[in-house]
């Protein structure tokens, strides 16, 4: 046989052999996400407050997405930190909310959670209307990079599960993911896809009023930070929609209809 041939030889069964790999590792997969979720994680979402209200059939497909999640994603700790089995739990299963009623596979390109122990520093760069650039350091609770990336602090996550007050790090930086995975077209009104006019209108509008609230220093359901710009109301929105369901509800009924139908589901029903 040629060096040439032995060559063609070799790559042919190089691709063989990943072919073969990737369709027993999609067969392993599939399995596992027909076998029960274990008991063992449920024990671990005790102190979920959010997990304990969804009816039977929600966590159901709670379920199935949070492990397709826990599956593909490559949950990283950092700055020392451990990430346990209840950690990757806690996050996939939150994460799983916002995707489960609406398309499973919309994590599919994520690559990795990064989790730090507490806040995280990152450079900041501002330039403001004139051109002139400001630039700093500023502590995070969370961040998505792209759609590969999305960065959590472990401690905010913690707050959010022993407070009340609609605050919710992994739905938020979630959200945000799914704002880039449509290319900024749910919080661009610029950018509409087809039938989406109602939405950005009804978007906008809540925004604006959070504005208004903000600037004359009255309380708001919505965290104000959501005042920041589209990208931030949608993201703190989506926090309050399901950590204070029936408030939120009464307080937006065209957003909370918005949400509900982008989600699928509707949490001022659950328990």
């Amino acid at each position: 046989m040629t060096p040439f041939a032995l060559a063609i030889a070799l790559f042919f069964a190089l691709a063989a052999t990943v072919i073969v790999w990737r369709i027993l590792r999609a067969r392993r997969r599939a399995h596992e996400l027909r076998e029960p979720f274990p008991p063992s994680w449920r024990r671990m979402l005790a102190r979920v407050p959010l997990w304990q209200r969804l009816p039977p059939p929600v966590r159901a497909q709670i379920e199935t997405a949070a492990r397709r999640l826990m599956q593909r994603v490559s949950f990283i700790g950092c700055n020392g930190l451990t990430v346990t089995d209840e950690m990757r739990v806690i996050i996939a299963t939150q994460a799983a909310l916002l995707v489960a009623h609406r398309d499973s596979h919309a994590y599919d390109a994520l690559y990795s959670v990064l989790v730090y122990p507490g806040e995280f520093v990152v450079e900041d760069r501002d330039e403001d209307e004139f051109g002139l650039v400001t630039v700093g350091r500023r502590a995070l609770s969370g961040q998505t990079i792209d759609v590969s990336r999305i960065v959590l602090s472990w401690e905010d996550i913690e707050d959010g599960l022993a407070g009340d007050e609609g605050y919710n790090v992994v739905l938020h930086e979630f959200a945000h993911y799914l704002d880039h995975l449509a290319e900024g077209a749910l919080t661009d009104g610029g950018v509409l896809a087809p039938g989406a006019q109602r939405w950005h209108a009804t978007l906008e509008a809540a925004y604006e009023a959070l504005c208004d609230a903000v600037d004359r220093g009255e309380d708001s359901l919505i965290d104000p930070y959501g005042a920041e710009d589209l990208a931030e109301f949608f993201a703190t929105a989506t926090e309050v929609f399901f950590e204070r369901a029936r408030e939120f509800r009464a307080a937006h009924p065209r957003l909370h209809a918005e949400l509900r139908e982008f989600y699928g589901v509707d949490p001022a029903e659950w328990g």
